[in-house]
């Protein structure tokens, strides 16, 4: 199938058999697929925390919107952000990246002085409202993929940050929660949005050209 016939036939799925598990190998490329994904400046400040622990999904439902659909995916994705960025963390990743290409250390020194003198003028709000956004990129990636897999996805937002930050550690770790995927396969019978038609609005309305 194409990308476009399988976005058509993705929905976020509203319940989940949760008799049906997500295969290590079909996981592992989800997980690809959103380590994959663009990030600004090439930092990738977020990580995503896989939850298959049921007891531990037991105790985020707590703070869920829709308690049933997590309890029953196959797996929790927790799209999380670096809570601020810093000259060390930048440092680090670019270390990487003359590492891994072979290149002198600092190779890239001008550009991330400049990176440093741009988030040196911020606040840890801003920080944050930027290194959430580069998540939303990662997420779609990783629906698309799941989707050419035929594993059903739930992106959500309706959930209690403070509760998966504080069940997850991830404070700890300088990271906050942003959204979360659902895994799984479609409960055919109680998943009430299967059966209908995907509505969005019509492409002329949706397009502006100028």
């Amino acid at each position: 199938m194409s990308l476009l016939e399988d976005l058509q036939w993705r929905h976020a799925v509203k319940a989940y058999d949760p008799t049906k598990k997500v295969s290590k190998e079909d996981l592992n490329s989800i997980l690809e697929a959103a380590r994959l994904a663009p990030t600004s400046s090439g930092l990738q400040p977020f990580r995503v925390i896989v939850v298959e622990n049921q007891e531990l999904k037991e105790k985020m439902v707590a703070g869920a919107l829709n308690p049933e659909v997590m309890r029953d995916s196959s797996h929790v994705l927790v799209f999380a952000a670096w809570d601020s960025y810093s000259d060390e963390k930048i440092d680090k990743v670019y270390d990487y990246h003359t590492e891994v290409r072979d290149l002198p250390k600092g190779r890239f020194s001008s550009y991330t002085d400049k990176l440093k003198e741009i988030y040196g003028a911020q606040t840890p709000d801003q920080h944050f409202a930027h290194t959430a956004r580069q998540t939303y990129i990662s997420l779609a990636l990783a629906m698309a993929q799941a989707a050419e897999l035929k594993i059903d996805s739930t992106p959500a937002e309706g959930f209690s940050n403070e509760v998966v930050d504080e069940i997850l550690g991830l404070r700890e770790l300088g990271l906050k929660s942003v959204t979360l995927l659902y895994l799984g396969y479609r409960d055919e019978k109680n998943d009430w949005l299967a059966q209908m038609k995907k509505v969005r609005i019509p492409m002329e309305e949706f397009v502006i050209y100028k």
